[in-house]
């Protein structure tokens, strides 16, 4: 048998945990340092003295965050892998065997590093991380509200179409200030939900005000002010960061392209649309279908600008778990399920809204796959569409252009009539054209 030449004998395994940093290098005995912020120099210091170049190490949880700063720093190329890719033996799993495995691996070229976003959409990944927590953790006070209005058999937030709006609140804050009449509660609503919905409002906020539900419902509006507050700190703190990487504004005003706010969560920030373009080297990748303001920055967030670490738009939709992997053994193989990642998801709830449009191309492909495959995989196979397109449009430059529903139901007629003529020739028929059925 051929043996695996080494590439690098000095190749170095680290495996990270919360309080222990076991580190091998090329495969040698492990040393064993602690993880505060002295020992991570210390590791550094020691790795350049044994004029190690790379390391490799596990991604766990964010234990090996800041140690991967650090070895970058030291300008020590770091590879963070898998864990699925590197599994010991069975029987030898220990933290003092995996990080000689993995430096054994790593001297002979067998290991392939995930992908990581540079520092400054590291620090840009954090802001909108944070954000996404504090809106769930919000929406979840809102549910509070409902459960206290609930137990008062006020039905107010089953008549209204957002209990968080502007006139939920104000009539929430004002049940909380001690207000009970259901005429002064509805002169706090919406000129529309006065007009539309006044009878239904008015019975809605007729209730039994238990203390200890009053009680609830106080603590619940005092708990979602706390996290708008958090929510509108991440947005300055995201601001500063995107003006620090879009530089000043172009000259000539606004760039190409409309601004496409999105929905209710997308941060209030002045010139989000323009910093985003020029975040993008002037791409506007707003341009395609179910892509807003907001659904880019979070993308950006996630991957940068810089997708050619993505060597095709087939590597890129793989990464974010929209492609079936393949499994192989002899002569049979198999599609694979694979998990969408975060950015992978993102594209899913893209193309939800997408799949709604009843005017554009993806939508109707959307109901076309839909009718035969069901909506999960219309869903997954359309947030592959948009992936693709957005690598290609970050990559190459190319441009989005809407052709529009009609010419997709056209050009799908066609592709159906092929394989009817196709399939006629096979059973030696032919077929005949009626008036209902010419295009």
């Amino acid at each position: 048998m051929k043996a695996l030449p080494i590439l690098d004998e000095w190749a170095t395994g680290i495996d990270v945990g919360s309080e222990r940093l076991h580190v091998s290098v090329g495969g040698q005995a492990p040393r064993v340092f602690g993880t505060m912020t002295r020992d991570v120099q210390e590791v550094v210091a020691w790795l350049r003295e044994q004029g190690v170049c790379s390391v490799a190490m596990e991604a766990t949880g964010v234990y090996w965050m800041c140690l991967y700063a650090a070895l970058q720093m030291a300008r020590i190329e770091v590879l963070v892998v898998n864990g699925r890719h590197v599994r010991n033996l069975p029987g030898r799993k220990t933290d003092m065997a995996d990080c000689q495995w993995l430096a054994t691996l790593h001297a002979h070229g067998l290991l392939r590093s995930g992908f990581v976003p540079p520092a400054d959409i590291r620090q840009l990944q954090d802001y909108l991380r944070l954000r996404e927590d504090h809106i769930g953790l919000a929406a979840s006070h809102v549910q509070h509200m409902q459960k206290a209005l609930e137990r008062m058999n006020v039905k107010f937030h089953d008549v209204i179409s957002d209990l968080s709006g502007v006139s939920g609140m104000k009539v929430v804050r004002a049940i909380v200030a001690g207000e009970r009449q259901p005429q002064q509660l509805l002169a706090l609503c919406d000129v529309q939900i006065r007009k539309n919905k006044a009878g239904r409002v008015l019975e809605s906020l007729r209730g039994t005000w238990g203390a200890e539900h009053l009680f609830a419902l106080r603590q619940a509006v005092a708990a979602w002010d706390f996290y708008q507050a958090q929510i509108a700190e991440c947005d300055r703190a995201i601001e500063q960061v995107l003006q620090e990487l879009s530089g000043p504004p172009a000259e000539g005003g606004q760039p190409p392209g409309r601004s496409k706010p999105g929905g209710a969560n997308t941060p209030p920030i002045p010139g989000l649309h323009r910093m985003l373009v020029q975040l993008c080297d002037g791409r506007d990748p707003t341009a395609v279908p179910g892509m807003a303001d907001y659904s880019l920055l979070r993308v950006i967030g996630e991957v940068g600008v810089d997708l050619s670490k993505w060597p095709s738009a087939k590597h890129f939709a793989a990464w974010t778990g929209l492609a079936p992997g393949t499994a192989q053994s002899g002569k049979r193989r198999k599609n694979q399920a694979r998990q969408a990642n975060r950015t992978g998801q993102m594209f899913c709830a893209m193309a939800r809204s997408v799949g709604n449009s009843v005017d554009t191309a993806f939508g109707g492909a959307y109901r076309r796959l839909k009718a035969r495959r069901g909506g999960l995989v219309a869903n997954k196979a359309l947030a592959r569409k948009l992936a693709v397109m957005f690598w290609q449009m970050m990559v190459h430059g190319v441009e989005y252009v809407e052709h529009g529903l009609r010419k997709y139901e056209v050009r799908a007629a066609l592709s159906e009539q092929r394989v009817l003529h196709k399939l006629a020739r096979k059973h030696g028929l032919q077929l005949v054209a009626t008036a209902s059925a010419a295009p």
